[in-house]
């Protein structure tokens, strides 16, 4: 399976794990998809330290992951 099969496959798993109550609220609509422009921010890595996207835009291109957790 190539990675934008795995990736869809994911979609379509998060598509069925959301609410249809959420769904039709419009939300989907306002989430950021692939290809648009993130906005700025300011976020603490893993030592407590505020990162700037910014400055690591800076340096060259940036790949954001965020982990939600388990909570």
């Amino acid at each position: 399976m190539t990675l934008g099969e795995r990736l869809d496959a994911i979609r379509q798993g998060a598509d069925k794990r959301i609410p249809p109550d959420k769904r039709a609220s419009g939300i989907m609509d306002r989430v950021i998809k692939v290809g648009d422009p993130l906005p700025g921010f300011a976020l603490k890595n893993a030592f407590g330290q505020e990162v700037r996207s910014s400055e690591l835009l800076a340096k060259g291109p940036v790949v954001l992951t965020v982990f939600r957790g388990s909570w």
